[in-house]
């Protein structure tokens, strides 16, 4: 039973070897469609697509603005924990003997128990985020194109400091996390 398995792994993995070969000499990539093979657990060959380069932007620094958090209160119940005690009664048992003569005792003892839930007591009033926190940066001709200007993009904090610092109109390269502002 077991050769019959190290038989068949070894089948497969003649012909795994068999096709890697045949297929471009890139590193399994093939170029022309976009799609990389690749080995899953199971031992097949599985395609997928290239994973995407990020998408940088280019172009000459307009302006930045920082959006701070806007908050707005709101009014939600107040969950309050209470908890009940009570016993309940619990049955053990023995037994002794064998045969015709085994018996069995029975007797019953209070155990006691706390069950605790939380339930709803009045309301509470809290600040819920209605808009989180934006750090943006306008870029003057987009990715070399004159015509594209004027183009908001959010940025991390860390690119907004460094474009605030920056000259009007200096050109900066970046990946964005978001568009408009």
């Amino acid at each position: 039973m077991f050769g019959r398995h190290l038989i068949v792994a070894g089948v497969t993995t003649v012909l795994l070897a068999g096709l890697a070969a045949c297929s471009s000499g890139s590193g399994g990539a093939d170029e022309g469609t976009g799609y990389v093979v690749a080995a899953d657990n199971s031992g097949g060959a599985a395609t997928g697509p290239k994973p995407p380069e990020p998408d940088t932007v280019s172009g000459r620094r307009d302006t930045v603005r920082h959006l701070p958090v806007e908050t707005a209160r709101a009014i939600r119940p107040r969950l309050v924990r209470t908890c009940t005690t009570g016993t309940r009664r619990v049955s053990h048992s023995s037994s002794s003997g064998a045969g015709a003569r085994r018996r069995t005792r029975t007797w019953y003892t209070s155990e006691r128990y706390t069950s605790c839930r939380k339930v709803s007591s009045g309301t509470e009033s809290y600040r819920r985020t209605v808009r989180p926190e934006k750090w943006c940066v306008r870029l003057d001709d987009v990715d070399g194109d004159k015509a594209r200007d004027d183009i908001w993009y959010q940025v991390t904090r860390a690119v907004y400091d460094k474009a605030r610092d920056t000259d009007k109109h200096a050109r900066m390269e970046f990946t964005p996390t978001g568009d408009g502002c």
